[in-house]
């Protein structure tokens, strides 16, 4: 019993590590992210055949000195007939370059024969980012994923509107303060 206990382990550890080793990466990747005007497109095409490869395709882009940092928001999709086709992606996650450094990872809304995920974050400062998108090739068909990514400057908090009525407030004041003191 014992030593058929520890063949069955042996060969499904024979198993796993060959299936394991047989997986490859594939994948365009670095790839430019061209923001124009602050947006862009993005995504990556797998031909056939690649049945249990994985990809971890990156885009890379340049955040600019504006002095304010960026906000970035991202929706990134696959589309394939069934769950059992085309591709399954595992993750989205944004890094700073400098350091491979995390600074956001991404939420998956859906997933199936549909995938869509979204990433965002606030205030990036100037420098140079990449975003990841890491997944699965389910079947031998072709597949890909495609995205969309915007970058804007930061909307002012309401505080930041109010302390602004009130400076302006207090500049009227004075004015007509410094108005009605003046002699005729």
């Amino acid at each position: 019993m014992k030593k058929s206990l520890i063949a069955a382990v042996v060969l499904a550890s024979a198993s796993f590590v060959s299936s394991a080793a047989m997986a490859a990466t594939v994948g365009n990747t670095p790839q430019v992210l061209d923001l124009t005007d602050g947006s862009g497109f993005f995504g990556d095409t797998f031909a056939m055949n690649n049945n249990g490869n994985t990809f971890a395709d990156r885009f890379t882009f340049t955040v600019g000195s504006t002095g304010v940092g960026s906000n970035l928001d991202a929706i990134i999709s696959s589309v394939s007939r069934t769950a059992d086709t085309g591709l399954d992606i595992t993750g989205v996650s944004l890094y700073n370059a400098a350091g491979n450094a995390l600074v956001s990872s991404g939420h998956a809304l859906q997933s199936g024969n549909i995938d869509v995920w979204t990433i965002s974050s606030n205030n990036l400062a100037a420098g140079n980012y990449y975003l990841q998108v890491s997944g699965n090739l389910v079947s031998n068909q072709a597949a890909s994923f495609g995205g969309a990514v915007s970058m804007a400057a930061p909307v002012p908090e309401p505080e930041t509107y109010g302390m602004m009525l009130a400076g302006l407030g207090v500049l009227g004041f004075l004015a007509r303060r410094r108005k009605s003191a003046k002699p005729a």
